[in-house]
């Protein structure tokens, strides 16, 4: 019994510091946010770089405290960049028209109060679950490498 106690406490253990060390997770609301290592400006262009050196279409890029600015509002930097790869995101929206809410896909990039840089994104296998997409497996996995990639260009080192 207490053999057993202490494997369940080590496991738990376990599972606990490796879900608190993991710099990027999903939540309840699906969104993954991943730390930067380096200023907004500077986050926002080496994830366009390597957006466009991964051949990836870049649609637009919306500074959110500059509309807020423009309308009274002070709102800390928050900038969302908005890209995709037809060929694979238009395959969601053929399993379900209304995955197109969900694609192309958007990256937002913000200061926090502590002024710390993050990026946020919604969970590829949440989008999936809340579309109800079950035929496109390996498709949602290519788009969470591509979007981990992308991520991985801004952490800390």
């Amino acid at each position: 019994m207490v053999a057993r106690l202490i494997r369940i406490c080590s496991a738990f253990l376990f599972a606990f510091i490796l879900a608190a060390a993991s710099p990027a997770r999903a939540g309840g609301d699906g969104i993954i946010t991943v730390k930067s290592g380096y200023p907004i400006g500077e986050t926002i262009e080496r994830l366009k770089k390597d957006i466009a050196d991964k051949g990836i279409k870049f649609f637009d890029e919306i500074d959110q405290s500059k509309l807020a600015a423009d309308a009274g509002i002070t709102l800390r930097p928050s900038v969302l960049l908005i890209f995709g790869n037809p060929p694979l995101g238009t395959q969601f929206i053929t399993a379900n028209a209304n995955a197109g809410l969900d694609w192309p896909v958007r990256l937002l990039v913000y200061e926090n109060e502590k002024g710390e840089v993050w990026t946020a994104y919604t969970d590829f296998n949440w989008i999936a679950h809340r579309h109800g997409i079950e035929s496109r497996k390996d498709q949602f996995k290519m788009a969470s490498n591509v979007i981990t990639s992308i991520t991985s260009s801004v952490k800390p080192k």
